[in-house]
């Protein structure tokens, strides 16, 4: 064989055994580096094959008592954006931001909105999009949920092991982190409070969700908690988490902005953003009346915002952080 053939055969043998390597490095371990990057983790169980971008956003005055930040992007999944939102607070307040992005492709409705609660939703064919409006509509009668009890093929308990990773590399001392997350990021995170109690979660911001997952123990998922494998005594515990429904007040019915999803059972939590968020809080705390449970959930509205990420960032960062507040 000629040599120099031979030599460039070495070479890509060479970098493409590098390449493998980078790429188990990069999936084993992780460096944060001061400033704005991300780094790469494996997906949880039944995502093995997957890979979960964490982009991040590490203050100059990081410290090893510094606070965490996890914040769940939107239906985009553009957590780069969303760290972005954050960058000002982070350095302002010096919390460390981190930004989970869940490819559509591998996490899809029922694996990121619903957060691997159903395994599958059926039938497509009974959803259908409204013209000029942000109105989704959802025929309960063909598409079908099939409940997923399997505690571990959620993504929940990603979000402990993100935090787990990241505390070990940085050194930090902390032993929980908070959380803020809009629209479907709202969605995640009121479930992620409602039905994996046990978590490391301090703070939970759950932002402007377009419905909700209600604790009603005799209706199935994902529109109740019946068949999720949560009981009485775990819901008790659902209640204690320091959960927030975190809504503006302009995320009604004029608002044109994200996806809604209209279908007979969510509207009957409202038929907007605010209102189903607000009957989310209030049914969730005359259930908690019922059970006699201690209820730590919070409901909060900010003035003049509507379904706007960045504005509500702005807003979650002065509720966490600002020491007035």
């Amino acid at each position: 064989m000629n040599i120099k053939i031979l030599t460039y055969i070495t070479i890509a043998c060479i970098g493409f055994i590098n390449c493998i390597h980078a790429q188990k490095n990069s999936l084993g371990t992780i460096k944060i580096d001061e400033g704005s990057g991300s780094f790469f983790i494996k997906g949880g169980k039944g995502h093995e094959n997957d890979t979960i971008t964490v982009y991040y956003h590490k203050p100059k005055k990081l410290t090893s008592k510094s606070k965490i930040l996890m914040v769940i992007p939107g239906a985009g999944r553009n957590g780069d954006d969303y760290r972005d939102s954050w960058i000002e607070a982070s350095e302002k307040y010096n919390v460390l931001i981190l930004s989970p992005s869940y490819p559509e492709k591998q996490y899809a409705y029922e694996g990121y909105h619903l957060g691997g609660l159903v395994e599958n939703l059926g039938s497509r064919n009974g959803i259908t999009f409204k013209k000029n409006s942000n109105q989704v509509f959802m025929d309960e009668d063909v598409v079908k949920f099939k409940p997923n009890t399997d505690a571990s093929l959620w993504i929940y308990p990603d979000f402990d092991r993100i935090f787990m990773i990241v505390k070990k590399s940085i050194k930090s001392r902390q032993k929980k982190y908070d959380m803020f997350g809009h629209s479907a990021g709202g969605q995640i995170l009121h479930r992620f409070a409602l039905i994996h109690p046990n978590s490391k979660a301090n703070r939970i911001l759950a932002s402007n969700a377009g419905s909700y997952t209600l604790s009603n123990m005799n209706t199935t998922l994902p529109y109740g908690i019946k068949n999720s494998g949560i009981t009485k005594r775990g819901l008790k515990k659902s209640f204690k988490k320091k959960l927030v429904v975190f809504l503006g007040e302009l995320d009604n019915e004029d608002e044109k902005g994200g996806k809604l999803l209209r279908s007979k059972t969510t509207d009957k939590q409202g038929t907007h953003r605010l209102a189903r968020g607000t009957f989310f809080y209030n049914d969730s705390k005359e259930m908690a009346t019922i059970l006699n449970a201690k209820f730590n959930w919070k409901l909060v509205i900010i003035p003049g915002v509507g379904h706007n990420q960045t504005k509500m960032a702005k807003a979650a960062a002065i509720y966490l952080y600002d020491p007035q507040q």
